[in-house]
This record gives structure tokens, C-alpha cells and sequence, in this order.
């Protein structure tokens, strides 16, 4: 009986069952019906001779016995994912799949990637900047960076940069504005809108503007079009403060007006339960939150 092991797909079944206590999540993580899932884990018990699950409604719960060996079974699986991992690494080195927004490449995460890549030489971070939302299994993606409120279904969603909109021009349109400028003077200039064209009346509500339509001049609803047409000196665009970093030091734009609204919206990362158990992925994961709260 000491060399009885169980077959890997009934392990896998149970493992994934006992992470999300539910037959259902599991089913839809190993790609099978919740009816597989549970006949493959009455049939380990049975052959276990030990009771794995508390069976309830609309409930699912360990019992002492089903704890112990999950967490050692967890523990199995983890490395043998990282050997696997490991193996097939040798000749490629770690390739990291990382989906994002094209503004938040361009003006968050680019500037900052070669600090990443000076630490991990032997990590090959591919980026997928498109506002398409993709499926990490399907797409074969590691992480990803999403616009939103969180709370994504089924992934784990961690804060990374929170929204707070400013207004930005070039030097050159800021010394039109005179010096220690009101928000009331943005009535003599043009607002430049992306597609979320509500926000500049937002922001004048929050500085106490008055005559200035909030609803007047272009929008560019894809890419970066916006911020372009504003360094192209055509008129003031909100931009999320930490989007200007590079472009402040710089000196390319500037921000005339301190004030700043807030949102419920931000950057967050996102990825499934067991991303991190992959080295490259973990790794990647502290950085990001380091030059966040940085």
C-alpha cells in the first residue's frame, strides 16, 4: 500500500478543488465539467479510504485530513511546475508574457522597464500593449495590467497606480497662460478630449471654473492621440500625473495647475492564482510594486 499513488488527474482535480473550494472553479481552471471533477475525487477517496471534502449546500469545505494532504500535495505540484519551468527555460531563458494599455507602456512602464532588465538579465519581458482585454491561458499571457475598479472574477487584483488627472500643455502654451494662471483661463484655449471626455468637466468642477465648456474641442478616441496633439502644441490635455515623469524632467510638457482629481479607476495588476509560482512572474510582481509605491 506504501507505493499506491493515485492518478495525476484525479490529484490535479482534488488540488484545484481544494484551492477554490468549488467543483465549478476547478472544472473551469482544468477545463472539464464540474460532474468529472467531482467523480474524479469521490474515486480518490474512495480509493484513499479517507473522507477529502465536507460536502454542504452551496458549500464545499476540508475536512482535517483533506487540509494535511492539500498542503502537501500543493506543495508537490509547485515543484513540479518550477522543474518543469526550469527545464525548459535552458535553452530560451524566461520569457514573461505581460499584457497592458498602450498609454500604460508608453508613458508608465517603458521608461521604467530597463531598471527591471538590469536586475534580471535572464528574464525576457515581452510586452502586449493593446486595449483588447486577452485570456492568459488563451493568449498565453503571465501578467497583466488593467484599467479599471478591480476585483476581476476568477484572478487575483492587486492596486498598482491609482488616477489622478491633471492638465498639461507645452512651455511654450503655459506662458500664454500669465503667471499664477486660474482654471477660468482655460476659456481662451482649446481642451483636447480622449474617450473619456466627461473627465475635463470633472476637473473644472474640482477647481472652481467658471465659462469654460467643458464639452468643446477634438477627440482621440485610440492610442495615445491626445497627448500627442498636446505636445504638438494644439491645447491642454488631462493626463494621469504619473504618466508625466519622464516628460516633466524633461521638460517637454508642463502642468500649470496644481489641482488634481482623483478616481475610483486605477492601473492594477492582475494575474491567476498560481502565476506567481513561476520565479519570472514573482519577480516581475515585486518590481512593479516597488516602483509603484516609489
Amino acid at each position: 500500500m506504501s507505493d499506491y499513488l493515485p492518478s495525476l488527474s484525479a490529484l490535479r482535480a482534488f488540488e484545484a478543488a481544494a484551492r477554490h473550494l468549488s467543483m465549478t472553479l476547478a472544472a473551469r481552471e482544468l477545463n472539464v465539467t464540474p460532474g468529472a471533477i467531482s467523480l474524479q475525487i469521490r474515486d480518490l477517496e474512495a480509493s484513499l479510504g479517507i473522507k477529502l471534502f465536507e460536502r454542504k449546500t452551496r458549500a464545499l469545505a476540508l475536512t482535517v485530513e483533506g487540509a494535511d494532504y492539500f498542503s502537501t500535495l500543493r506543495a508537490a505540484f509547485r515543484l513540479v511546475r518550477e522543474a518543469t519551468a526550469a527545464i525548459t527555460a535552458r535553452g530560451r531563458g524566461a520569457v514573461l508574457n505581460v499584457t497592458c494599455t498602450a498609454g500604460f507602456a508608453t508613458y508608465w512602464l517603458v521608461p521604467r522597464l530597463g531598471r527591471f532588465e538590469a536586475m534580471h538579465p535572464e528574464i525576457d519581458v515581452r510586452i502586449s500593449a493593446s486595449h483588447r482585454v486577452l485570456d492568459f491561458q488563451r493568449d498565453g499571457i503571465d501578467l497583466a495590467i488593467r484599467h479599471g475598479l478591480g476585483g476581476y472574477d476568477n484572478l487575483i487584483s492587486e492596486r498598482l497606480v491609482d488616477d489622478e488627472l491633471v492638465p498639461v500643455c507645452t512651455p511654450k502654451l503655459a506662458t500664454e497662460l500669465g503667471p499664477n494662471p486660474s482654471a477660468g483661463a482655460l476659456s481662451g484655449f482649446q481642451l483636447i478630449h480622449d474617450v473619456y471626455r466627461h473627465d475635463w468637466q470633472l476637473w473644472l468642477e474640482a477647481a472652481g471654473a467658471t465659462g469654460v465648456d467643458p464639452s468643446r474641442g477634438p477627440v482621440f478616441m485610440h492610442g495615445n492621440g491626445a497627448y500627442d496633439a498636446m505636445k504638438a502644441g494644439l491645447g491642454f490635455a488631462l493626463m494621469r500625473r504619473s504618466f508625466l515623469e519622464r516628460d516633466l524632467k524633461e521638460g517637454a510638457v508642463v502642468t500649470p495647475f496644481p489641482i488634481g482629481i482623483a478616481s475610483r479607476l486605477a492601473f492594477h495588476l492582475v494575474y491567476p492564482g498560481l502565476a506567481l509560482e513561476r520565479p519570472a512572474s514573482a519577480a516581475f510582481r515585486r518590481w512593479l510594486l516597488s516602483e509603484a509605491q516609489a
